[in-house]
């Protein structure tokens, strides 16, 4: 598992630096948060937060969708791998139900 661990920090790094200067959609505020490739190397899913109202959210997704092709094919150039997982994204609502436990928390004092 090792390898794997590896190769999930590199596409992430790479991934992020894809969007940052490749991706000409409008994301907004986009992080990646994490990356989990699946041990047969079948699927990378790679989870995101975006600061922002969901509208912003909604087009963060759309425009993700949209060049998820061209970032699978960045991801092939510049990670050495033997076969090239179908990259997946997922919203990542950790951010959100911190902010909804911290508003609560606020709340109660």
């Amino acid at each position: 598992m090792p390898k794997v661990n590896r190769l999930e920090t590199i596409v992430q790094r790479e991934l992020s630096d894809i969007l940052r200067t490749e991706v000409k959609s409008n994301l907004g505020f986009i992080t990646i948060t994490g990356m989990k490739i699946t041990n047969e190397l079948s699927f990378m899913y790679a989870y995101y937060t975006v600061l922002g109202s969901d509208e912003q959210k909604a087009q963060t997704k759309e425009a993700l969708e949209k060049a998820k092709g061209f970032i699978k094919n960045q991801i092939a150039a510049r990670v050495p791998m033997r076969k090239v997982p179908e990259l997946v994204f997922k919203y990542d609502q950790s951010l959100d139900q911190g902010s909804k436990i911290d508003q609560l928390i606020r709340e109660i004092k």
